[in-house]
């Protein structure tokens, strides 16, 4: 019964216009006492309930794979999912119906029309991708459709294999320039002298996400019970901390927000890949998942975390002031860059007021009034790019 049940249930609406035209056809052969009727109707009944079991009985398999290339790119570009189905049976396929079920965002569902595959053969499709909505979407799974040469049968088989695509705000490339305070200690007397101390002088601190395991302290960390890293090591390092304001009231329209998401993108990237050691903070305070370290994918956490960011019903700045004392850019060394919207003059303040080694305001939404001043009083370097396409040219101000 579970047999025949899936073979009903596979029927198209041609199939089951098919089976209704041959059951009313045997009915009417009886009222008609028509014989001709009746073997006509019982063939048009039994070709769609026959193209049922076949199909349905099938055993072939089929394995799937997937790629996309690349898996992380700038909204309005294009990326390329390439599929391969392959038969791992010793039968051949029949005709197969094959769709990738692919968000709305990024053009809809992908359906090929293969005839079909030999045993142990394969087919490599592909096709393309593209949003202008930034994001982290999910391509796949992939359904595979069995279907009969008449079309009145269609049996779907699922794969569970599934993979993300992650559409990054766009970003541009922005001139290399000598930016004063990325460098994170004290002054060259500080150096000196703890390169004279010897590593058993130097106070440890607890490891933390990113740190390089090479400056591990093995005393300090068996007297804790703790991974402990060397400190010297730390305080002479180029980091910078990006500060972005997320707030809606900061941003109540959105070109403005996506304008600074992708201004923060495009200076977090251009650092990470100087060679700063890069953190980012919103005014909800500090990321965890992004600390980004010098390396081939200099820039990646931050473009993954700008992907989803969004903005938050968020009233105040403190919680990201405080995550930025807490990251290091707030102490005595390290680059503050802060992408803002609109802020009060009390904010501006409280943001000047935050220590640095130095420090860059970038205000998207082109009103400098009430905020510039207290921040340039303080040693800040303020600029207002009215678009991304001006970024470039406005980022020359930041040289020392």
């Amino acid at each position: 019964m579970g047999v025949v049940r899936t073979a009903l249930e596979a029927l198209t609406t041609r199939g089951r216009s098919f089976a209704a035209a041959g059951v009313t056809a045997v009915a009417c052969s009886f009222l008609l006492g028509e014989r001709d009727l009746l073997r006509a109707g019982l063939l048009v009944l039994a070709l769609p309930l026959i193209s049922a079991l076949a199909v349905s009985r099938t055993r072939y398999r089929l394995a799937c794979a997937r790629r996309l290339w690349p898996a992380r790119l700038p909204a309005g570009h294009e990326a390329r999912a390439d599929l391969r189905l392959e038969n791992v049976s010793k039968l051949p396929s029949g005709l197969l119906l094959v769709e990738d079920k692919v968000p709305y965002t990024l053009g809809g569902r992908a359906r090929f029309v293969l005839d079909r595959i030999e045993p142990h053969g394969h087919r490599e499709l592909s096709y393309r991708l593209r949003s202008d909505v930034r994001g982290r979407f999910r391509v796949g799974p992939l359904t595979v459709r069995l279907a009969d040469p008449f079309g009145l049968v269609e049996l779907a088989r699922s794969f569970s294999l599934t993979d993300t695509l992650t559409i990054t705000p766009r970003i541009i490339d922005l001139p290399p320039e000598r930016v004063l305070g990325a460098w994170d200690g004290d002054g060259e007397h500080r150096a000196r002298a703890l390169a004279v101390t010897g590593e058993d002088d130097v106070a440890p601190r607890e490891y933390r996400r990113g740190d390089d395991l090479r400056r591990v302290h093995w005393r300090s960390t068996a007297r804790h019970g703790e991974l402990m890293v060397r400190r010297e090591e730390q305080q002479w390092q180029r980091r910078a901390t990006v500060l972005l304001d997320t707030r809606r009231a900061a941003h109540p329209e959105e070109a403005s927000f996506e304008l600074a998401v992708s201004v923060a993108a495009s200076v977090g990237v251009h650092l990470a890949e100087e060679g700063l050691a890069l953190r980012l903070v919103t005014d909800a305070g500090h990321d965890p998942s992004v600390v980004e370290r010098p390396g081939a994918d200099a820039g990646g956490e931050l473009l993954d975390a700008m992907a989803v960011v969004a903005r938050s019903d968020g009233e105040s700045l403190v919680p990201g002031l405080a995550a930025v004392r807490g990251t290091g850019a707030g102490r005595s060394g390290g680059l503050l860059v802060a992408v803002l919207g609109r802020i009060t003059a009390e904010e501006a303040k409280a943001l000047a007021g935050v220590r640095h080694g130095g420090a860059v305001a970038l205000l998207v939404d082109g009103d400098e009034t009430g905020a510039a001043a207290p921040l340039r009083g303080a040693g800040w370097r303020v600029l207002a790019p009215t678009s991304l396409a001006d970024l470039p040219a406005v980022w020359t101000g930041v040289a020392g």
